[in-house]
């Protein structure tokens, strides 16, 4: 199984659609985790909701410091904003990098989280897929 690393600063929006929407697009194919470099308390409410309006399962979401996931085996490392980017850690190996810059809804009506958690649908998704499609 593969495993994906989504990064973003707070880890409270982006990168937490991103991983619930992987893990069910791939459920036993793809293991999807999230981290932020600076996370946030909580996951914002308007992310929970966007997933739960797509019939997404929200209750193992969580913040989670970069620090926390290191010792994963990550197959796919993708940032999901550009202080992500800049800020990302070196992992070991040659852990291919996917810069997918996303817009932040924080503090925006719940029409934002949704056309955020739309676009990831729509567009990270695949471009996810051709990544990992690309390592075999």
């Amino acid at each position: 199984m593969k495993t994906v690393l989504v990064l973003c600063t707070g880890n409270s929006c982006r990168s937490q659609m991103a991983e619930a929407l992987i893990n069910n697009q791939w459920r036993g194919k793809v293991r999807a985790i999230s981290a932020g470099t600076q996370p946030q308390p909580k996951v914002a409410d308007g992310a929970i909701e966007a997933l739960r309006l797509a019939g997404l399962e929200t209750d193992t979401l969580h913040p989670k410091d970069i620090d926390a996931v290191l010792h994963e085996d990550i197959d796919l490392v993708v940032t999901v904003c550009d202080n992500a980017k800049e800020s990302c850690p070196v992992f070991p190996g040659d852990i291919p990098r996917l810069h997918f810059p996303l817009h932040d809804p924080h503090g925006e009506p719940l029409e934002s989280f949704v056309a955020v958690r739309d676009d990831i649908k729509s567009k990270l998704l695949p471009a996810i897929q051709n990544a990992l499609q690309a390592q075999e």
